[in-house]
């Protein structure tokens, strides 16, 4: 099973440029990757190091079928999230209660996967203590780390990355610069009459890829000997004129590119060290200007930075990021005062941005609101980093995250919301309002995550300051999280009355909140067996967002709930629509816990069908994502109970040992292929099977084909047939093309089916 949410492999990111050279490090790694288990990549900024990794990480990919994940830490200044970050890129839920590192060693533990840990200078002391631990709790992991200095961790490999060597064949610095310049000024080559100036270039710049790369797109503007003029004339400037370290020789080419921008270019570049991870143009003109720079003339500015190559664009469009290295310097060049200026500025403008998509957080644009400030988490920590610091304003970081709960909450980034509001609590200590929305807010999501007692307790206080303060609509949230709390502790009908009474007080004061206590209440109907009393609540639901709605995270569980309502009543093709249409909504949010929620009940539904080989696939599918969570559904005992009754009865109708196949096919598949299989309707799979001849198959074919419905890989199936990988990739094709399908789920569920 790949780590990843997906069926598909996590992608690395795409190179947009051509790499050059490393052939001795490749090689090195390809070895080290096949039997050590921690290989750190060292050497100076601007080396090279990531770029290096991955390229390794791809090269090596085969030789992890529980996938190759990138964990980039260069914009992470809070150790504290460290493990949340590592747990975050391989897809863990962060829905539930225990520490990310537990969560880590648990799923880490039995699986085979190559974690590249990009950036760890800054963290290197926290990095070697979660690098101990996952290594001394695992067996298949394998861990590439990228880091200015070494993490001194037992069983590491270092492999130094120098600069590239000034002439080595098609892998050196010539060739690098070629490519480079080459991409700015067309046509450009190293002929016999330049070689000798590009080679005094590359060794003045001591083979530094970064320093070649900004001293390359400066060909724009100044021919190559203007270009080698100048730089000597800056390096003649450095008091030692030999020995002179790597690092120093990067600074000096940056300081040098840096003071060939136009002023404002430079003023921009330093008011830029405020982003952590990428931004966009709005961003930058909201923080950035002023005193020179005008805001409409921002744009102007950035984009002679990126001409410069002092800011890069990222894969998506429209946004832009600094290089470590560059960030570094940037910062150096904005004294103290005007920093703190810039980081309040910055705050104010991802509160505000946060506060503009909460107003419709609840709507239409929902999926878009997890999408737009999923891309600013980097802004987002740094903003609320800053606001409980020394220089900053807590006041402004408790609104900061009080805004942000609808987002923590779709995101499913319950253990981020928890860790916030924790700090808005040490930072605000006082008994005031800000104070009561972070104690009601933590007991909520800690309600949710399952923390029964610490949930209790804070949402306890979270009512008891909100009479002191005489708020009657925090009283009224708190009331609500008490719902919540009773619903996850068993006590359903103590939960229906709490909810209730809230739900009477907030459908005046706050439509999120209330919006979602009818949700809760549905569900609390149900756990306490009241079938048609959830219908209406979930109906109210829908009643309150409208027939056109698209919001997706409280309309996707009304509709699960109604599906299982219906389904219980005994109206399976109702219960099977709104099931298929919860699936389809809740899946724009990219929700772990809708997934898995929506596949048990389409099992279940399947069941009433009578197709129980669909059913053990689609339990399956749900297993594979439940399994990263402590326990599934939350442990909610009435679903629980209910799902483990479904399984027991899908084993007794198929048998043992084919329940047991379709489970671990449906384990297997991937949660693309279980979404689709789950929107296919019975009698479309039915009617695909009755029309599908397996006999046009050859035997190997058919061997193929069967294994592929046991869930292996291509290379899983080479290994057990001992035949070569391209064989088995070929008798793969042969299959799909015979059969008419496009997917490994389509021929399983001919196999299985059949």
């Amino acid at each position: 099973m790949s780590l990843a949410t997906h069926s598909r492999q996590p992608s690395l990111p795409v190179q947009v440029t051509g790499f050059v050279g490393r052939r001795r490090e490749l090689e090195l790694l390809e070895e080290l990757l096949s039997r050590a288990r921690l290989v750190t990549l060292s050497g100076p900024g601007g080396v090279g190091k990531t770029r290096l990794a991955l390229r390794a990480a791809e090269a090596a990919r085969d030789r992890f079928p529980d996938g190759v994940h990138l964990v980039e830490l260069s914009a992470l200044s809070d150790a504290a999230l460290l493990a949340r970050t590592v747990a975050g890129a391989l897809g863990l839920p962060e829905q539930e209660s225990r520490s990310a590192l537990e969560q880590l060693v648990e799923f880490l533990s039995v699986r085979q996967a190559l974690v590249i840990l990009d950036t760890c200078e800054h963290l290197v002391e926290e990095c070697a203590l979660l690098v101990e631990r996952l290594l001394r709790e695992t067996v298949g992991l394998c861990l590439l780390v990228t880091s200015r200095q070494p993490l001194d961790v037992a069983g590491e490999h270092m492999v130094p990355v120098p600069p590239l060597p000034v002439e080595d064949g098609e892998g050196g610095a010539l060739a690098l610069f070629e490519q480079r310049a080459a991409a700015v000024v067309p046509g450009f080559a190293v002929t016999e009459e330049n070689r000798a100036a590009v080679r005094a270039l590359c060794a003045r710049l001591d083979g530094m890829p970064l320093a070649i790369e900004l001293a390359s797109v400066r060909l724009r503007a100044i021919p190559l000997q203007g270009l080698l003029a100048r730089l000597e004339d800056r390096f003649s400037l450095l008091t030692v004129r030999r020995g002179v370290p790597r690092h120093q020789t990067l600074r000096t080419t940056i300081m040098w590119s840096h003071d060939l921008c136009l002023p404002e270019e430079r003023v921009l570049w330093g008011r830029l060290s405020v982003f952590a991870g990428s931004f966009d143009l709005a961003a930058v003109e909201a923080v950035c200007s002023g005193g020179v720079l005008a805001a409409g003339e921002i744009v102007e500015h950035l984009v002679g930075l990126v001409d410069k190559s002092m800011v890069m664009r990222t894969e998506e469009e429209g946004r832009y990021r600094l290089l470590d290295t560059m960030r570094e310097l940037a910062g150096e060049q904005v004294d103290a005062a005007e920093l703190v200026e810039l980081r309040q500025r910055h705050l104010e403008y991802f509160t505000g941005l946060a506060g503009r998509w909460y107003d419709r957080a609840f709507g239409d644009e929902q999926v878009a609101m997890v999408s737009g400030l999923g891309r600013e988490r980097a802004n987002l920590r740094a903003a609320l980093e800053f606001a409980f610091s020394a220089e900053g304003d807590a006041a402004a970081g408790a609104r900061l995250a009080y805004v942000l709960w609808p987002y923590w909450l779709c995101a499913g980034a319950l253990s981020e919301a928890c860790y916030w509001y924790d700090r808005v609590l040490v930072a605000v200590p006082a008994p005031v309002v800000e104070r009561a929305m972070a104690v009601c807010h933590l007991g909520w999501f800690r309600s949710v995550q399952g923390e029964r007692e610490g949930a209790l307790g804070c949402l306890e206080a979270a009512g008891a300051l909100a009479a002191e303060l005489g708020d009657a609509g925090w009283q009224a949230r708190a009331l609500m999280g008490l719902g919540m709390q009773r619903m996850m502790a068993g006590d359903a009908a103590g939960s229906v009355r709490s909810l209730e009474e809230a739900a009477g007080s907030l459908a005046e004061r706050d439509p999120h909140m209330h919006l979602l206590c009818l949700v809760t209440l549905c569900a609390a109907h149900v756990l306490a067996g009241d079938l048609k009393r959830g219908l209406a609540s979930a109906g109210r639901v829908l009643q309150v967002l409208g027939p056109d709605s698209r919001e997706a995270y409280a309309q996707g569980l009304a509709l699960y709930l109604m599906s299982l309502c219906r389904g219980l009543l005994g109206e399976g093709a109702e219960a099977l629509r709104l099931a298929r249409q919860g699936l389809r909504l809740t899946q724009g949010l990219r929700d772990q816990f809708s997934a898995a929620l929506g596949l048990d009940l389409l099992g279940l539904l399947a069941v009433g069908e009578g197709r129980m080989v669909r059913a053990a696939r689609l339990h399956g599918a749900a297993e594979a994502v439940w399994a990263r969570f402590t326990r599934p559904l939350y442990g909610l005992e009435g679903l629980l109970v209910l799902r483990d009754q479904t399984l027991v009865s899908v084993e007794q109708a198929l048998g043992a040992e084919r329940f047991e196949l379709g489970f671990a096919q449906g384990r297997a598949m991937g949660l693309e292929a279980a979404i689709r299989l789950g929107e296919q309707d019975g009698d479309a799979v039915a009617a695909a099977v009755e029309r599908a001849d397996l006999g046009v198959l050859s035997a190997r074919e058919r061997e193929v084909a069967g294994l592929l419905a046991e869930g292996l890989t291509n290379r899983q199936i080479a290994e057990r047939l001992v035949i070569s990988k391209r064989t088995a990739d070929a008798h793969v094709e042969h299959i799909f093309a015979k059969l008419g399908v496009s997917s490994r789920a389509q021929v399983a569920a001919l196999v299985v089916e059949g």
